[in-house]
């Protein structure tokens, strides 16, 4: 992701995803690439702008990308009347499960008669407006990150370099249902609202990209410290961001960040916040599953990535006075929620939950600054308040 500072992905929220074997059995998934957001806008930019430099918007455009691909779009839409051009690319996302596969990107370009030279661009229906700092962009403007405005107007400038000797282009960007669409992503939790974001650095989709979320996690941090807020506390989806919200109604909303499997990110934001001195507490909410690889020390929680550890929950059992049948049994599973339903049967649940969130407090706490106030919660799946422990990072 961004080299510059990001707008979030236009990803769905994270979910919290079943631990262990279940998640083991998904599907194959593709791994067929696409564009982004902002790849998108410049083709309709260019497009638009060589329909007012030759009178004809062309049926496809190519352009130029920052790693040197020259990808050929097709023009879905077009029109040319009194002197303004309209142009619209649908987006091709690839393989990735982005909800803007498929929008209609549009861009109006129009002539600026006393500014010869001159490219602005402009966001229109459907792009989101910035309302919060720490996103790298003026509050008030139009959420076009740094990097795709860039080659928006590099592309603009390479179709029509006779007419912008002339005058000045305005390009006004758009996305159909753009409003609509943003609310299946984090963006009104970062602070743009009304719409969505233009994005991508390199103008490429990879598919499942986790170069995204991370960036996306780092930005939650970015923007939670720019409103004065001195924590964070990192969920690792839906359900544990709700169910932390409940338990911790003091923080502001903006104080929560879906981390889903990406500890490793969220703890370096958060230890570079708090190396800048503008953060002072880290709290982190998760289900026995993902507590478990946090306290094998994972950076990354994703069963793809790595098993839990069963002998390992079944030492924190036995340190908390389960038998070795217990144990026994512990160890021939393969989930933590077998684990803590075990545990509750022989009565051992409050102590394996607190001894679970001690371990994962000791790992996590290796990812933080000294001095910083960590805070681990244990939740059941139906949002029970298991356990939760508070440490000072050494």
């Amino acid at each position: 992701m961004p080299d510059a500072p990001a707008q979030p992905s236009p990803q769905p929220q994270a979910a919290d995803p079943p631990d262990g074997a279940s998640a083991q059995r998904r599907g194959k998934r593709g791994n067929r690439s696409g564009w982004s957001t902002g790849a998108c806008a410049a083709a309709a930019a260019t497009a638009a702008a060589q329909g007012l430099a030759t009178g004809a918007v062309p049926q496809q455009i190519t352009i130029l990308l920052p790693e040197g691909r020259r990808p050929v779009f097709p023009v879905a839409e077009s029109s040319l009347v009194d002197g303004v051009a309209h142009a619209v690319v649908v987006k091709d996302a690839g393989d990735d499960p982005d909800v803007t596969n498929g929008a209609r990107i549009a861009v109006q370009v129009r002539t600026l008669p006393d500014a010869a030279g001159t490219v602005r661009l402009l966001g229109g229906v459907g792009i989101g407006r910035v309302t919060r700092a720490g996103l790298g962009l003026p509050v008030g403007e139009a959420a076009i990150n740094p990097g795709p405005r860039a080659y928006i107007e590099s592309n603009l400038r390479a179709a029509a370099p006779a007419l912008l000797s002339r005058v000045g282009l305005e390009a006004t960007l758009s996305i159909a249902d753009g409003e609509i669409l943003a609310r299946r992503t984090l963006n009104a939790r970062l602070g743009i609202l009304g719409g969505l974001s233009i994005l991508g650095t390199t103008g490429v989709v990879y598919p499942y990209s986790t170069a995204s979320f991370k960036a996306t996690v780092r930005q939650g941090v970015q923007v939670a410290v720019a409103q004065g807020e001195r924590a964070v506390c990192f969920t690792t989806g839906r359900r544990t961001e709700r169910y932390c919200m409940e338990t911790l109604p003091d923080l502001h909303e903006v104080c929560f960040v879906q981390m889903g499997d990406f500890v490793g990110a969220a703890l370096d934001a958060a230890r570079d916040a708090a190396r800048q001195g503008r953060l002072d507490r880290v709290l982190v909410g998760g289900m026995a599953g993902k507590l478990a690889k946090m306290a094998q020390g994972l950076r990354v929680t994703h069963a793809r990535k790595a098993p839990i550890d069963m002998a390992r929950l079944a030492e924190l059992a036995a340190h908390c006075g389960a038998t070795r049948d217990l144990c026994r049994r512990i160890q021939e599973g393969d989930t933590a929620r077998w684990v803590a339903e075990l545990a509750a049967e022989a009565g051992l649940s409050a102590r394996f939950h607190q001894a679970l969130v001690e371990a994962a407090a000791r790992a996590l706490a290796r990812g933080l600054a000294a001095g910083t106030a960590l805070e681990v919660i244990a939740f059941s799946p139906e949002g029970a308040l298991l356990s939760r422990t508070e440490t000072q990072v050494g």
